[in-house]
């Protein structure tokens, strides 16, 4: 993808709103970029995407389950942080989440939306509280994780794919982003050795070096 820069658009996951994306945005300053918020902490914001030049979507996560799924515009390329095609096991998926886990979240969180999420959060190894937040968006987006497959999606979409993963990620282990990409001449994949589910955080100038080298090689 060499020649002008791309527009980068970003899409946060389950738990977070669009500031999620402000290390990443700051490390790759050079870009034009967009951040969409899903609404789990707020008010949705799906900002319209300019026609014309090029367009990439970067989802962490949940996020890129819901691109895959909503498909709000035409990309040129994805760009995959910590996401997957599909969250739970089924036949022929695993390992991955039993769908059994995102039951027991949904009815938690009806009681205690400030408790389940702040649990996530802390087992993805965020310190943050979340702030204020839209229990039915939330409970929508578990719903999303518990019954989407969006990995006709990704098989039926021809355009380039960049897929950066932590191997020490307690939400999406090594198997799974592996079952969900496999490697080939259109998805590349590399892996941070230490990183863990939040890499846009924990190491945005990885995810920024690589971003960077994909638009010039791919």
């Amino acid at each position: 993808m060499t020649g002008r820069r791309p527009l980068l658009v970003f899409v946060h996951g389950w738990g977070f709103d669009a500031s999620f994306w402000n290390p990443l945005r700051a490390a790759l300053s050079e870009f034009d970029d967009l951040a969409f918020d899903l609404g789990f902490l707020g008010d949705e914001s799906l900002p319209e995407v300019p026609a014309g030049g090029r367009r990439v979507a970067v989802g962490h996560s949940t996020g890129f389950l819901w691109l895959l799924k909503a498909k709000p515009f035409a990309w040129d390329a994805l760009v995959s942080i910590n996401g997957f095609s599909r969250f739970v096991e089924g036949e022929g998926f695993r390992p991955a989440v039993a769908p059994r886990l995102l039951d027991r979240m949904i009815a938690r969180l009806g009681h205690c939306p400030e408790e389940v999420t702040a649990d996530f959060l802390a087992r993805c190894g965020s310190r943050e509280k979340p702030g204020r937040l839209n229990p039915e968006r939330l409970h929508e987006g578990l719903i999303w994780l518990r019954d989407w497959d969006a990995r006709a999606e990704l098989d039926s979409d021809s355009t380039p794919v960049l897929v950066l993963a932590g191997k020490r990620d307690p939400i999406v282990p090594v198997a799974m982003t592996e079952h969900c990409f496999a490697a080939n001449s259109r998805i590349v994949r590399h892996w941070h050795e230490t990183g863990g589910h939040l890499l846009p955080l924990s190491a945005p100038a990885w995810c920024a070096r690589h971003i960077r080298e994909f638009f010039v090689n791919a």
